[in-house]
């Protein structure tokens, strides 16, 4: 997945949680999109409810989904 893509999904109004699967199996789920920072090869994603911050490079973001709809592969 390339930052610019990720980029375009956060910014969509209204916006709507999205969830991002890596390469590995494990989801996160992006509620905001101030908790999500795209980097040039990294996204950073954010939880404040749940207290954690999780690093992933690019090349392992494999999905993003919205409501359970296949956005990108």
């Amino acid at each position: 997945m390339n930052a610019e893509a990720i980029k375009k999904f956060l910014a969509k109004q209204p916006f709507e949680p999205i969830e991002v699967q890596l390469s590995s199996g494990q989801t996160y789920v992006i509620k905001h999109p101030e908790c999500a920072m795209v980097l040039k090869n990294t996204l950073v994603i954010g939880n404040v409810e749940e207290d954690y911050v999780v690093w992933a490079s690019l090349i392992h973001v494999a999905s993003l989904r919205r409501k359970g709809e296949m956005l990108a592969a």
